[in-house]
């Protein structure tokens, strides 16, 4: 296990009790999210807890540092080698813990390649496309039927109309005249590619209904019908494909959305 991040949240834990009120809501912030406090100001860690710029300086001094940079270097350095060690997980021959950690450094391993196949560019297009269409309608079959009906469920959590199509009911070419021009289409395709998704995007294409295609490599064969690509690495151990790469894409999304949303007053 990683000992100086356990350590660290153990020195915050011992200190927990005798911390003001608001030194606490520091306190808790940093316990869940250690990896986004450690590329935080002293004044972006204070509002995400609720707490002033003087409340988080005088929590790390409670802990025992000489001030917030201190502090701050000695968090980025256990963040650092937890990180590490999640993307260097040794293999044990422990009983029951062979698949645990072969699987959790497979999804490590899809999302770091995601982060470096995806362009920022393009995930920002894709978030004012999803922000400018009236309705969001989401598609896919087997595996990703069921991240079709996450990504339409996230994006209704953040205010986005959205809906995921049906699966064994109609067709998606019959529910495909459900959409028009003003609407996006979210096509999720992995290996083995189905036929019935691809003939979709392809005809959503010729309507002139963008289409925004999850997949797991630029050259997939669903990107000759899509506007906008999200390649996300679904490699796993077993026959199907892992969607934790594609939760973490669903989930960013969703928080930019929020994060435009408030900006503009939506």
């Amino acid at each position: 296990m990683n000992r100086e991040a356990t350590r660290f949240r153990q020195q915050i834990a011992d200190s927990y009790n005798r911390l003001s009120a608001n030194q606490k809501k520091v306190a808790d912030y940093l316990l869940h999210n250690m990896r986004e406090a450690a590329f935080l100001s002293v004044t972006e860690i204070g509002e995400k807890c609720g707490a002033s710029k003087a409340t988080v300086v005088r929590f790390a001094q409670e802990l025992g540092f000489e001030g917030f940079i201190d502090f701050r270097d000695k968090l980025t350095e256990a963040v650092n080698t937890e990180f590490a060690y999640l993307t260097h997980l040794q293999l044990k021959n422990e009983s029951g813990f062979d698949s645990l950690f072969q699987v959790a450094r497979q999804d490590v391993d899809n999302i770091n390649e995601t982060f470096s196949q995806i362009n920022p560019e393009v995930f920002r297009d894709v978030v004012q496309s999803f922000l400018n269409s009236k309705m969001i309608f989401a598609a896919g079959l087997g595996i990703s039927h069921l991240l079709s009906e996450i990504l339409a469920y996230t994006l209704l959590q953040v205010g986005v109309r959205s809906v995921a199509f049906r699966q064994g009911y109609q067709t998606f070419e019959e529910q495909l005249h459900l959409l028009s021009e003003d609407d996006l289409l979210v096509v999720f395709s992995f290996p083995p590619y189905s036929t019935e998704t691809l003939e979709l995007a392809e005809k959503a294409k010729k309507a002139n209904i963008k289409v925004v295609a999850f997949t797991n490599k630029l050259t997939a064969p669903i990107a000759e019908f899509a506007d906008f690509l999200l390649p996300v690495k679904s490699e796993n151990l077993i026959y199907c494909n892992s969607i934790a790469s594609s939760l973490v894409v669903v989930n960013a999304l969703a928080t930019e959305i929020a994060i435009r949303s408030a900006k503009e007053g939506r």
